[in-house]
């Protein structure tokens, strides 16, 4: 199967142990793209509209962690955050990137958070949307997610979680991620990431109140005011942990800020990183 077939696969490049799948679209300066934990999730089917929207200012780097997507990794791989922070790494390195913007949705933005904070050197600018990365009570909606067991009404069910505008979670899109969900060897990496209890695995991506202090970025922050999965409240910590950091909050928006207000969001991300 390749990208003519299956627009999720881009092309592989060795991460480390980790093969990963990525997309390389678009040229300029370099942007990194880290996607979400959502069932059937990949990078493409996160970022496919952000990436037309920005291809033609920049170039726009969106791998698949260890995990989700296509990317391939050992049998008997441990997923952490310390081990897809590695591959973030390798992937940089294996690209000869030495400094790249991040833009970092949900999961992603605790990945972006990690990046900053382990490796501030090779970030230039940070732009975190709907973010994990701090402490927070696990929501109904965040343990449905990463609860999910394989169906279409259950996909659907996850859909309507994560969108305001619920027009959006037509037969097609829930159809889609629904057989991405159950490949092969799909379901029981995802199992592995996030069993229950599942609070666990928001503190095991959460970062400390220095650490995030520590961050001297220009950061911008999205947040959906009627985000369902990661409480705005996540946001509004961050914008008062990272000094040199600007909020937007989208009102009639959950959690896919980047899908139910692409022109404004690319807009935004534009807008940030060609600014001062």
């Amino acid at each position: 199967m390749n990208m003519q077939t299956n627009p999720e696969i881009g092309q592989y490049i060795q991460t480390g142990s980790i093969l990963t799948n990525y997309h390389d679209i678009g040229s300029g300066e370099p942007v990194l793209l880290l996607h979400g934990s959502g069932p059937g999730v990949s990078a493409w089917a996160n970022w496919r509209l952000s990436i037309q929207g920005l291809k033609d200012d920049f170039r726009l780097l969106a791998p698949d962690l260890a995990g989700f997507g296509y990317s391939r990794s050992p049998a008997d791989i441990v997923y952490s955050r310390q081990l897809w922070l590695e591959q973030i790494v390798a992937f940089l390195d294996a690209l000869d990137i030495a400094k790249v913007n991040v833009v970092g949705n949900s999961f992603g933005g605790s990945m972006a958070l990690a990046l900053a904070i382990h490796h501030p050197e090779r970030v230039n600018k940070l732009i975190l949307m709907g973010s994990v990365g701090v402490p927070f009570e696990l929501t109904p909606g965040l343990d449905a997610v990463w609860g999910y067991t394989p169906s279409e009404d259950n996909m659907r069910a996850i859909m309507r979680i994560f969108a305001y505008d619920q027009k959006l979670v037509g037969d097609d899109l829930v159809r889609m991620r629904y057989e991405a969900s159950k490949r092969a060897g799909v379901h029981e990496a995802y199992e592995a990431m996030f069993s229950a209890p599942r609070q666990r695995w928001v503190e095991a991506m959460a970062h400390s109140e220095a650490e995030i202090r520590g961050i001297g970025h220009k950061t911008l922050l999205v947040h959906g005011r009627d985000d369902k999965v990661i409480p705005l409240a996540t946001s509004l910590t961050l914008q008062q942990w990272i000094d040199d950091s600007q909020l937007h909050i989208f009102g009639r928006c959950g959690h896919w800020t980047q899908i139910e207000h692409a022109a404004a969001f690319g807009q935004l991300v534009d807008n940030f990183l060609k600014g001062a």
